[in-house]
């Protein structure tokens, strides 16, 4: 569990796991277009998500296709985050906003 949360704990690699929800399958070459990395950081940053199970890869020929694999956030889901009903969710989500649009500044300086 450890691994996977630092897996998330970076926006480059949510990043990544982001581009594969898009489009499933995709080799290392494909993945650095859509990314403002060096080929050398995104290699580094899908050995991070591999070890923590949430990118598989799979050998065709010579290329090698990364998937995302979605069964480590369902664990995250199943131990923490399935224990708030949505209520209460909600009420949270709804205290947010409004500690949020209480912090803006105004437009009173005009």
């Amino acid at each position: 569990m450890d691994n996977l949360f630092k897996a998330l704990a970076d926006a480059s690699r949510r990043q990544l796991l982001d581009e594969l929800f898009k489009h499933n399958g995709q080799t290392l070459t494909e993945l650095c277009e859509h990314l403002e990395m060096t080929r050398q950081s995104v290699t580094k940053h899908l050995a991070i998500l591999e070890e923590a199970q949430l990118v598989v890869t799979e050998r065709q020929g010579r290329h090698k296709l990364h998937y995302l694999n979605a069964a480590p956030l369902g664990d995250i889901y199943d131990r923490w985050i399935s224990k708030f009903d949505q209520h209460r969710v909600n009420l949270l989500q709804q205290l947010k906003r409004k500690l949020e649009e209480e912090h803006e500044p105004s437009d009173d300086n005009n």
